[in-house]
């Protein structure tokens, strides 16, 4: 398990036992993802506009790049923050190699730049979590 925080974006990799085929459905599932992460209208077509939501408001979103089973981008926009999350699936001879990179903050957002290196681990955290209960 690897976290590691450069000064304009959050990283989180993990080698997960799983099939990165298994890996993204949940990634791309909005059932899945309500479990994991927050609950959404996400739908796996580039440029798809979807939101994600918590008690504390809600994240704009917009697909940038889908590469099945490979690769998902997407738009991160929320209070001022406009960043990109994207995440990179690479099969490995025990499962995947999970990487997660939330990119673009700006020197003066320090605040939302905590706050994802605070919540992105447990997110992660989360959907092995899941994978490990999913069929």
């Amino acid at each position: 398990m690897t976290e590691t925080a450069a000064p304009h974006s959050v990283v989180v990799e993990r080698d997960i036992a799983q099939p990165p085929e298994k890996i993204w459905r949940a990634l791309t599932q909005p059932h899945l993802i309500a479990e994991w992460l927050m609950q959404n209208d996400f739908v796996a077509e580039k440029n798809h506009r979807f939101t994600l939501g918590g008690d504390w408001g809600s994240v704009d979103c917009q697909v940038l790049r889908l590469e099945p089973h490979t690769s998902l981008s997407y738009s991160w926009a929320a209070f001022g923050l406009e960043s990109i999350v994207t995440w990179t699936l690479t099969p490995t001879a025990n499962g995947t190699h999970l990487r997660m990179e939330q990119a673009g903050f700006k020197p003066e957002q320090g605040q939302f730049y905590a706050g994802a290196a605070q919540s992105w681990p447990g997110f992660v955290t989360a959907l092995e979590g899941l994978l490990a209960r999913l069929d």
